[in-house]
Parts: structure tokens; sequence; C-alpha cells
């Protein structure tokens, strides 16, 4: 057997296929070199040709000693080769060598007995530059050192995407030792990720040779579910020197810190635009109820998937909650509730309208008694029987998913008026004190408009109450005239109270008819229209002529407050078929007759009442049976965006309509020129000349 059956059958096919390169053993170029017993060069592979310079036809038989050694070595060397024969140790070590060119070179050794089949020793030495040797061992060293010390995460992965290696960097990043990455696939591995996106990205890499830089990721890893963790993340397709495939390099970049910082940023930027929001869609009435949805609607579904406005009953009576204590119940009224989506949750909230007793261990009842936030960061199973109203509305939060729940009080010039309650279910971020702070602000905001709206509200009732008793009466029907009329109050609390109409019999069959508007709103507006009222049905009974009772109503008007007023008063004499008419600043009543177009009368307009020394005149209008007279308040007709003369325009063209009954007509001319949410007080007052029986 020759010295070639030293080496393992198919040993030559180990590997790469034939001709492919071998990677590292290329780049050394590591030479094999066999010797037989007594010294001679058997084998003599073509990398040796390359390291010594000698060809193979030049070298084979020859001792190795007087080929490669120069002569001052010649001893040691042939005794290093019989340690190596004799007793079968292996030798490496460094050796200058002489190359053909002459030059000697220091060539890395390893040195080793082999026996074949019949038991005849060989000598196989294996060797390299050193210098190429030291290089690549330095790169490798340096390579070592920089990824068991990098901050980056650095792993290398297969072609079948499984890993291959992981720094220690990478196990702190992913919170995974190695021993669960090496061996795993990338799904298996990094399973708590979005894996199809990675994997994608990781095939486009191996298959396209195109790196894929700065992937931002964003995700939670198993040993922390609860906290969004982020990483910068890129891919690099790994070749060998000669272009074939090994796999993938991926390195990573814990950005975790810069995200939240980011996200932070975003967020109050976010918080900013809710409140400027807040401040631009909350209260836009005197309404309670619209501003509760206002506020309800403006935190969902930045600040919560949920959101519900109740406020405390005793607020909306008008009286003050001061029977608040700890240890006791509290009565709610739901003003609003508002959802981002479709969610049962909101069978657990209170219908808006509904009154409910909460006890004292519901968490927005501690909330409006100690007048502080209550926050529920995690919600527990414990925790939802103090979060619904009843068992049911318990079993439907825990249904829907809640896990967070906050409750703000609404708090308005130092008095608590109820509470803001805010849920999660969809959105997994648990509310924080961030959160709390922002819902205080809100809240806060909201709960002055709504004390506002409250305190309007209240005014507006105490002014049309008096008002209505003020003008408790409905004005009789004359024998001769037909009278119909309509009081309509303004929307806004502050604009109640001014306007007044009335119909009075005078003696001799005559009838009376006044209109006013006290210059001024509220309570004080009503009390004076009060007082003028009365002061004109004792002047009517009087019988005086009409600019004189305005000049006596002047008089009474300059020591009131407010002062002043507009009126118009007209007596109807059917005796004479004549109506006496004197105006005090008033708007120009109407005469409708049945063979003509309507028109304004054309009267002296006088001053208002209150301003006192000036005198009135009075006008004789003709009247005869059918004819109508249509006295009105500037609330009728006045707008923001028309020009009065437009308005008394219209109010002639309605007029000009067929007529219905006057009643019907009433109605009629306020739904044509009155607006729901008109701010003035309107009085209108409609009478129709009748037959007169003697």
């Amino acid at each position: 057997m020759g010295a070639t059956d030293a080496f393992p059958e198919g040993a030559a096919r180990v590997g790469a296929a034939p001709g492919q390169p071998g990677g590292l053993l290329d780049l050394l170029g590591v030479a094999a070199v066999m010797l037989d017993a007594d010294g001679r060069i058997t084998l003599w592979s073509p990398q040796a040709e390359a390291l010594f310079g000698w060809s193979a036809q030049e070298a084979l038989g020859r001792p190795a000693a007087q080929l490669l050694v120069g002569p001052e070595h010649f001893d040691l060397v042939l005794g290093l080769f019989t340690e190596v024969m004799a007793g079968g140790e292996s030798w490496a070590g460094v050796f200058p060598v002489q190359h053909k060119d002459g030059s000697t070179r220091l060539v890395e050794f390893r040195n080793m007995r082999l026996l074949d089949e019949r038991g005849e020793s060989y000598a196989l030495g294996i060797a390299t530059d050193q210098a190429v040797l030291r290089r690549v061992e330095r790169d490798l060293a340096l390579s070592v050192r920089l990824v068991a010390q990098s901050p980056i995460g650095l792993a290398v992965l297969d072609t079948s995407l499984r890993f291959v290696m992981v720094n220690p960097a990478l196990e702190r990043i992913n919170e995974l030792p190695a021993d669960q990455h090496i061996g795993h696939d990338v799904r298996e591995a990094l399973s708590f990720l979005n894996t199809d996106t990675i994997v994608a990205g990781m095939r486009e890499v191996l298959d396209t040779g195109r790196p894929m830089l700065d992937q931002f990721t964003v995700g939670r890893t198993a040993a922390d579910p609860h906290a969004d963790k982020a990483w910068s993340v890129s891919y690099y397709r790994l070749e060998d020197a000669h272009g074939r495939v090994l796999g993938l390099a991926t390195s990573v970049v814990d950005v975790t810190e810069q995200h939240r910082a980011a996200t932070e940023a975003a967020r109050a930027r976010r918080r900013l635009a809710v409140i400027a929001d807040a401040s631009a869609t909350v209260g836009t009435t005197l309404d309670v109820d619209q501003t509760a949805h206002e506020l309800a609607d403006v935190i969902v579904p930045e600040l919560a998937d949920m959101a519900a406005v109740d406020v405390l009953d005793a607020v909306l009576d008008g009286r003050r909650p001061t029977s608040l204590s700890r240890g006791g119940p509290a009565r709610f009224r739901a003003l609003a509730v508002s959802t981002a989506y479709n969610t049962e949750a909101v069978r657990a909230a209170d219908p808006t309208g509904q009154i409910a007793s909460y006890e004292a261990d519901r968490l927005i009842t501690r909330c409006v008694t100690e007048a502080r936030p209550v926050l529920v960061a995690q919600v527990g199973e414990e925790d939802l029987p103090h979060i619904a109203a009843d068992p049911h509305g318990a079993a439907v939060l825990n249904k829907a998913g809640l896990h967070s729940y906050l409750a703000v009080p609404l708090i308005a010039r130092g008095e608590v008026l109820g509470a803001l309650s805010l849920y999660r279910v969809r959105n997994q971020e648990p509310f924080d004190e961030d959160d709390a702070v922002l819902a205080v602000e809100l809240a806060a905001r909201a709960a002055v408009c709504i004390d506002n709206a409250r305190s309007y509200q209240s005014e507006r009732r105490t002014a049309l109450t008096l008002q209505r008793h003020l003008m408790n009466h409905r004005p009789p029907q004359p024998t001769a005239m037909e009278i119909a009329y309509r009081y309509q109050p303004a929307q806004a609390a502050s604009e109640v109270g001014g306007d007044w109409f009335d119909a009075i019999p005078v003696a001799g069959d005559k009838t009376a008819l006044v209109v006013g508007d006290v210059m001024g709103s509220g309570i004080n507006a009503a009390a004076t229209m009060g007082q003028l009222r009365t002061t004109a049905r004792a002047l009517a009974d009087l019988d005086l002529d009409p600019d004189e009772v305005l000049r006596h109503l002047d008089h009474i008007a300059g020591g009131l407050d407010p002062a002043f007023a507009t009126c118009l008063y007209a007596v109807y004499d059917p005796h004479s078929g004549v109506c006496r008419v004197a105006v005090a600043g008033h708007l120009p009543p109407v005469v409708v007759r049945p063979d003509r177009p309507p028109e304004l009368l054309d009267l002296p307009t006088g001053a208002p009442l209150g301003v006192g020394g000036v005198p009135f005149e009075q006008t004789t209008v003709p009247l005869r049976e059918g004819d109508q007279l249509v006295l009105y308040t500037d609330g009728l007709i006045e707008t923001r965006d028309q020009p009065i003369d437009a308005r008394l325009d219209t109010l002639l063209e309605l007029l000009s309509e067929p007529q219905e009954d006057l009643d019907g007509l009433c109605d009629r001319l306020l739904a044509s020129l009155r607006d729901e949410h008109d701010h003035d007080d309107v009085a209108l007052l409609i009478a129709r000349v009748q037959a007169h029986k003697e």
C-alpha cells in the first residue's frame, strides 16, 4: 500500500464540490507534505509548491532536510524528525525554510506521525506562511473581541435562517440566552415578535444581496410582556471570497429609550392638541347636557376607549351638594357616554338621563367625596364590582376586556359637580399619572362650563317663573276684537325677561293693546317689565289717551332698573271705528286689510320710556271689520346676519299670504321668522276687528 492509503476514504469529497473554494484553508494556503521513514518526500501538495517554490516533480523523492533547510539547521531538523517518528509525539512550531528562490521564510509547522495498515510510519507536515497565519489570527481575534464586547446585538444565521452565533449584547436585547437562539430558526427563537415581517425581510436580503438597514421594530419580549421595546435592525448577506452565500448577519441596536422619548414627545403634542380642541369645542352652549357630550367626545378616542360624564343630582336641581361625606352614598345623573367603537362595555354605563345611587365602596363615589382622581392602572376581577353599577355591569366590563380605569372629579369654583369616568379596553396602554393630569385639566375646563350652564339655566328658570307670574292671566277677548298672542322666551338664560304684551278692556267697549320690550334681560328686566305692565293696566282704567299713558310710563320707568323700554300703546274704539296709537321707540305695527297689501304704519317713533321729558305723539288709524293690527317686539324680526328692512319685508310677505285663523297665523310667523337658537324674547299680539253689536 502506498502513502496515499493513509487518507480516509472520500476525504477529498468532504465539504464543497470539487473545484469549489475551501474558504479559510485557501486563505491560509495550507501546504501538506508527507515524508517516509527515511525523511524523503512522498507527497507534495499544490499549496506546498506555492509556499516553497518547488514543483512536485522537483520535490518528490528528495530528502526534505536538504531541499528545505539550510545546512546550519540540519542537525536540529533531523533530531525533531527522529523524535516524531520514534515516539509518535506531534511537533508544532515556527521554522525558517529555504525557498527555491534562495530566500528564507518563517513557516508555521504542524508535524505528526502516521501509520498505515502494515505498520509503516510516515511523517505528515502541515505548513503555512507565518505572516499570513499571524494576520489571520489577529483579524480573527479582533473580530471575536469586537463581537463579544460590542454593545450592538450581532448574530449570524445560516441560509435556513437558523441562528449560528449570537453575541452577549443580543442575548441581553432579546432577553434570551444563547442556547435558546443557537440551532433555532427565527420563528422559534423570536416568537414574541412579528416574525412574518422579519423573515420576509431576511429572505429578501438572502435573495437579492442588498442589505436592509435600520428597520424600526417595536415589540414586547417574553421576559417583559407588558412594556414596549424598540429596535433598529439591519440585515446583511454573508458571502465567501468567491461569492458563495454562507448565510445572513444581523445587527440590532436597542433604541427603546429614544423611542420612548419620541413617543412621549408625540404624546405631549397630542395632549396639547386635545386641550386646544377642548378649549374650542367644550362649552359652546349654555346647556349642561350638550357640554357633557362635548367633554366625552373630545376625550374619545385620544385618551380613552369610553368616557362617561355623571353629575351629582343635587347640582342639576339647583342645590349645593353639601351632603357629600365619606362613608355615604352619592346620587348621580348620567349626562353623556361616548365610545371610540362599538363595544359591549357601553352596556355597563348608566343610560343618559338616568339617576343612580352609588354606595361608598364605588370608585366614582370615592372620587367625588374625596375630590381627587381615582386610578386603577391594571383592573382585576376584584376591582370590577367597585367600578360597575351592579354585578351585571361588572360581568359586561369583564367580558369586554376592561383593563384600566380612571375617574376624575368635575370641580368648579371649589365645588364638586360630578365625575368623569374613563375606560380602556382595546387601547392596551394602562392609564398613568400623566393621563390623570390631562383628564383633571379637561375635567376642570368642562366643569366651569357645566357650572356656567347650570347657573344660566337656573337663572333662566327663575326669570321665566317670574315672567309667567307677572303675566299669569290670559288677556280677555274683547267684544269688538278677536285676539291671538304668543310669547316665546330666548334660549339663553341671560336674555329672558324683558318682553310683554297685553289686551285691556277699557270703558265704552274700547280695547287697549300694549306691547313692550325692556332694554336689558334677566331677572331685573322681568321685574321692570312687571311694574310697567301693571302700571299700564292701571292707567288704562283711567281711559287716558295713548300719548298720556306713555308720558306716565316714561315717568315711572325713570325710577326703575333697568330704566329704558320701548312700548306701543293703542286704543281701539268700536263705536268710532278708529284706533289711536302712540309709540315710544318701538317698531311700527302692521295693518292687514282684506282688500289691500299689508303695510307698516308710518308713526312718529318717539323716544324710549325712561328718557324723560320727551313728548309723545298720537296717531289715529281707521279700522274696519276684518282689519288686523299686528304688534310685535324686535325679537321677531331682528337677526345678526340680515338688515332689519329685509326682515320687515319678509314679515309683510308672510302677512300677504292667505290668512288662516289668528292662532295659526301666530304659529306660522314664529316658525318662519324665528330660529331655535335666537337670543331674544319675542312677544306677538294680533287683533282682528269684528262686527260690534250695539
